[in-house]
């Protein structure tokens, strides 16, 4: 009897401490939630390869290949550019046949310009459909950034953003996996740029149900989240073995074509050396009659 008292005391008072951990767990949970939703911007403040690549920058994992290359690569601003980068707009989508002097008549309408770079190809000198146009004053920038964007130029809609390359930190541009924009018939879009903003994240808090409790709620997303983890550590291990399957696939047919042509050289040479000795015998047999 005793033993039966003391356990149910021991019960109730486990279930307070209990009970505090729960709505500790659910405040805490309820402040990320705050803090996400009241720090989220459409546009990208740190630019982030995994965040781009996400629709409302709220991924955990990439979800293709190149996002993995952008978040691998160690890019460095060139330091060759010149110019002031917070005067300067990025212009793309140009028609290939739009030269300077053209790209200096439609800017210079919103501001004096100190510079326009056009993008050339190095080996064909061919243009690469983008350019740089530098400002001497802040107000022509903001109304060229404001009212250039979608200007038909040589029948082509031109897209204007502000230069992200020495103004956004940790910027990676496309050729690495990063940047901004794209198309969806690349399958590559990349989010928090003036072209695809950030679509905002839902507000989880909202999204809890009302008949129950908190405590509920926080232990089985808790769990969820757990086994989400599992997952994508299950999902990475798969990963990782295929692509050692396949560096040693490759292996394998380099050694296995190297032993073949080396195979292929021993019986060329084996054969020279047999037609040899088959034309020295039929000499020798000649000699003799």
């Amino acid at each position: 009897m005793d033993c039966a008292v003391n356990r149910m005391t021991s019960e109730t008072r486990a279930r307070p401490v209990e009970r505090h951990s729960q709505s500790f767990h659910t405040d805490s949970f309820r402040r990320r939630a705050h803090k996400m939703m009241s720090e989220w911007s459409p546009v990208a403040k740190v630019y982030d390869p995994l965040k781009a690549g996400s629709i409302d920058g709220t991924d955990l994992e990439p979800h293709d290949k190149a996002v993995w290359r952008a978040m691998m690569a160690r890019y460095k601003p060139n330091k060759g550019v010149t110019g002031d980068p917070h005067l300067t707009l990025f212009v793309a989508r140009l028609n290939p046949q739009t030269s300077e002097d053209k790209l200096q008549e439609v800017f210079s309408k919103f501001g004096d310009i100190r510079r326009v770079r056009l993008v050339r190809d190095i080996v064909t000198g061919f243009s690469k459909r983008y350019a740089f146009v530098e400002y001497k004053e802040e107000r022509s920038v903001k109304r060229a950034w404001k009212d250039a964007n979608k200007l038909l130029v040589d029948q082509y809609e031109l897209f204007v953003d502000f230069e992200q390359e020495r103004t956004l930190q940790g910027w990676i541009p496309r050729r690495l996996g990063g940047g901004q924009g794209g198309k969806k018939e690349s399958g590559q879009l990349r989010f928090g740029g003036r072209d695809r903003p950030f679509r905002k994240p839902i507000n989880l808090t909202s999204m809890m149900p009302q008949n129950r409790s908190a405590e509920r709620w926080d232990a089985s997303s808790g769990r969820e989240d757990r086994q989400r983890d599992h997952e994508q550590d299950r999902e990475h291990g798969r990963w990782r073995e295929r692509k050692r399957d396949w560096d040693r696939g490759n292996d394998r047919g380099y050694y296995k074509e190297k032993r073949e042509s080396k195979h292929h050289r021993d019986r060329s040479r084996e054969r020279d050396s047999n037609r040899k000795e088959d034309r020295r015998h039929r000499d020798s047999y000649r000699d003799r009659e």
